[in-house]
């Protein structure tokens, strides 16, 4: 009954729907159904069949500067966000280049995390000291929003254009010529197509559950056999891994094959270990 009552501002269902993707009628209703709660509308729109990219909200943009490095030995590699206020800032020369003398000691020194990376030295200062002189000199609030780093037989950078997303992935092998170019076009895969886990058995419980529940919700509201729900939830989940996992999503260059497929041609047995991800729409 509240939801009868609940006033669902303009504002809210634009942010819904620039969420979403969908229009405005379809984010008021799921809006008003969920009393208002973001997390509940956007699965109720999923239940419903329209098609929304799993966990991906748009959270509010935040500027800066991403950049990733790897170690000259390439078996480390690092990623630091250096956040600010506004574009014209994030494209000041001052702010770039303290942003690459952060990550530069970063990949140097590996720290363990963030608040450790903040600690360490950059020219006369620490991290943190020239962040904030920085911050005096031109008024703007920064901070390293995000650290990642990776250690693995071999780590290679995809640093996108503008040094707004960078990925980062690891391979079960030393580096040689040959896996060169499968890093960087993996590296590339991930920055693309944004998995959220490695293989089938790296998805969250919580995420699997959602997914069974929703396939279950589309199967009912086509009129599917209740027997079958279970059976046809399981399908959609195999084609949710298709889409989500890195090794198990179509290489993007040749969509016949999977990202395993390609690595494994690319040399026997060669996989991906680790990855991440930095945007700063994340």
């Amino acid at each position: 009954m509240e939801t009868a009552t609940l006033k669902i501002s303009a504002s809210d269902v634009n942010k819904l729907r620039q969420q979403t993707g969908l229009g405005m009628m379809d984010c008021k209703k799921a809006l008003t159904e969920a009393g208002g709660d973001f997390e509940k509308a956007v699965e109720i729109l999923r239940k419903k069949g329209q098609k929304i990219a799993v966990n991906r909200g748009d959270r509010q943009a935040k500027e800066g500067f991403v950049l990733g490095l790897v170690s000259d030995d390439k078996k480390n590699g690092v990623i630091v966000s250096l956040n600010c206020e506004t574009d014209f800032v994030a494209k000041n020369g001052e702010f770039t280049t303290l942003a690459q003398n952060i990550t530069r000691v970063a990949i140097k020194e590996l720290p363990a995390t963030d608040s450790d990376l903040k600690k360490l030295k950059t020219g006369q200062d620490t991290v943190e000291e020239a962040i904030t002189n920085l911050m005096g000199k031109i008024g703007e609030k920064m901070e390293v929003s995000r650290y990642e780093k990776i250690s693995a037989g071999s780590v290679y950078a995809y640093n996108h254009p503008g040094n707004k997303i960078v990925s980062l992935i690891g391979f079960n092998r030393e580096a040689s010529g040959k896996m060169d170019e499968a890093g960087k076009e993996i590296a590339m895969q991930v920055a693309a197509m944004n998995p959220i886990a490695l293989d089938r058995s790296d998805v969250d419980a919580k995420i699997l559950e959602k997914e069974i529940e929703i396939g279950k919700e589309q199967a009912r509201s086509e009129g599917k056999p209740e027997a079958m729900l279970e059976k046809i939830a399981q399908g959609k989940l195999n084609k949710f891994y298709r889409d989500y996992t890195l090794l198990n999503q179509s290489y993007v260059r040749d969509e016949k094959k999977s990202v395993k497929q390609y690595l494994d041609e690319t040399e026997k047995g060669l996989t991906v270990t680790a990855f991440k991800r930095v945007s700063l729409k994340d």
